[in-house]
């Protein structure tokens, strides 16, 4: 079959430099037949094969891979063969033949048979859409690398979108998020799609020819949005699900590529979020294809078009009352967490929020503590054993929620230690220790350093000796405000400037004491 050079040569030749057929037939070695085809002006027909390739191998069994795949139609989608299974099941069967030709096979039945799928374009009036998602991504925490749940919001009309990483997807990370994003759009936008989440949903739609169960919400999912008056969206389960808010969905993997790229590597969640927003903040300038305007031009027009935020935030967090243990613990998902000896109750309320665990007793908060979703970990302050340790002397050494702080602990923490065991044994001492750690209720670690190290320097090892040292350290970084250390002017009262000035009349004691008597 000539190709697309051969034939300009041919045509150059005969029009151009007006040779004759049969000499253009013998330079370039073809017939007569075909110099006329190639100068007819007719377009070049397809190469078709005009009967099939024999297949000595593959061809006795061609029926029986067609009727495998026929079955595989009506088999589960996850549960289907594939070529190589095919191809296994012919092995057995007595095939010799290869594997590819087999996959060849397949593949190319595969592009006849199978309609492309197609999708409609979409078009969303601003204010009004949002969709929301979940993706997986690694990050580099605290020195640790580990996998991390991102919540992903975004506006359809202008795609400004919100994304905020999470150590998992549990529902007060859920709104936590939907909190942040209303903030980072300032507004809120009037309706929200969804995937089937967990979360929001507990009943999806089942996939069948009959009436499925109708989907069930969760009742803090609802809360939540009565509070910011948005409507919810859920989208058909499954695959043809995700064609319904193919935003977001595309959204997951820019998000991933774009902005966790390369991988990051902070201190805290607080510290990858801080940087997540300002990446997305910096997304404003970018325009879509196709558009006219950037994204942030396009939120400043959507902006006015949100539901308003509503005057308070929702309190995004699971509430539950539990049960002190023994040990003053309350136990969350496995873990336990300390609470302050000396305001222990016997029930309690746990508010666990995403990243904080906090414990009230009525409107009184006791105490709070940072989230841990380890399993099984005990939690400890050290600071709540304190008032027990001090009725306790004798556990000092072996109690296990200051083990951990002790190693912290800088020199003159144990000079201060062993002091006050030398001069007053037998448990007195550590007890006088303890009321000075007590002293970081009140004091920041470096400071109460400082007054520890100074009380040693004037040998005035007790816990007036560092509250002394600590009110010289305040006094010297507060220093009193002149204003109130000034004089008052009664220079126009002279009968009022005496007062307070005249020496003490000691007559006037004695009166006192003897009328008592």
């Amino acid at each position: 079959m000539l190709n697309e050079y051969e034939r300009e040569r041919i045509r150059r030749a005969f029009h151009l430099e007006h040779k004759s057929i049969y000499r253009i037939a013998k330079e370039e070695g073809y017939s007569h037949q075909t110099i006329e085809k190639v100068l007819s002006d007719a377009p070049p027909k397809l190469y078709h094969l005009s009967r099939p390739r024999p297949a000595p191998v593959f061809g006795p069994y061609q029926p029986r891979v067609e009727a495998l795949l026929q079955e595989r139609e009506q088999m589960p989608r996850k549960q289907r063969y594939t070529a190589h299974k095919i191809f296994e099941i012919l092995q057995d069967e007595g095939y010799q033949g290869s594997e590819s030709r087999i996959r060849r096979y397949v593949s190319e039945r595969k592009k006849a048979t199978q309609v492309p799928e197609v999708f409609l374009p979409l078009e969303f009036e601003p204010g009004q859409d949002a969709q929301v998602d979940w993706g997986e991504a690694v990050a580099i925490i605290g020195g640790k690398r580990q996998k991390v749940q991102f919540f992903l919001m975004r506006l359809c009309y202008s795609r400004r979108a919100f994304a905020m990483t999470f150590p998992s997807q549990a529902q007060e990370c859920f709104l936590f998020a939907h909190l942040h994003a209303f903030k980072h759009f300032r507004g809120v936008p009037h309706r929200i799609s969804y995937d089937n989440l967990g979360t929001a949903v507990k009943i999806a739609l089942e996939r069948s020819g009959k009436r499925g169960r109708p989907r069930q919400e969760v009742r803090a999912f609802i809360a939540f949005r009565s509070h910011y008056l948005f409507e919810s969206h859920f989208c058909t389960p499954g695959l043809d699900g995700a064609h319904e808010k193919g935003g977001v969905e595309s959204g997951i993997g820019y998000t991933r590529r774009q902005l966790l790229v390369p991988i990051p590597e902070v201190a805290s969640f607080e510290e990858l979020n801080h940087l997540l927003q300002e990446r997305c903040l910096k997304e404003d300038q970018r325009r879509v294809a196709r558009e006219q305007q950037t994204i942030g031009e396009a939120w400043q027009q959507e902006r006015a078009l949100l539901l308003p935020l509503p005057p308070s935030d929702y309190e995004c967090c699971h509430m539950t009352t539990v049960r002190l243990t023994p040990y003053s613990q309350v136990t969350y998902e496995t873990n336990r967490y300390s609470v302050p000896v000396n305001r222990a109750r016997r029930e309690v309320t746990l508010k666990a929020y995403p990243f904080q665990i906090e414990v009230w007793d009525g409107i009184e908060r006791l105490c709070s503590h940072t989230r841990c979703y380890g399993r099984e970990q005990d939690l400890f302050d050290p600071l709540h054993y304190l008032p027990l340790l001090e009725q306790r002397p004798g556990a000092f050494d072996y109690a296990k929620p200051l083990k951990a702080w002790r190693k912290e602990w800088p020199a003159s923490y144990h000079q201060t230690l062993a002091d006050l065991r030398e001069k007053w044994p037998e448990g007195r001492g550590v007890q006088e220790f303890i009321r000075i750690l007590e002293l970081h209720q009140h004091y920041d670690s470096q400071l109460m350093e400082q007054a520890i190290e100074q009380a040693l320097s004037y040998g005035c090892v007790h816990l007036d000796g560092v509250l002394y040292c600590l009110h010289q350290l305040t006094a010297s970084i507060d220093p009193p405000d002149d204003s109130s250390s000034r004089s008052l002017d009664l220079s126009d009262r002279p009968d009022l400037d005496a007062i307070g000035n005249q020496p003490i009349d000691l007559s006037r004691y004695e009166q006192l004491l003897k009328l008592s008597w």
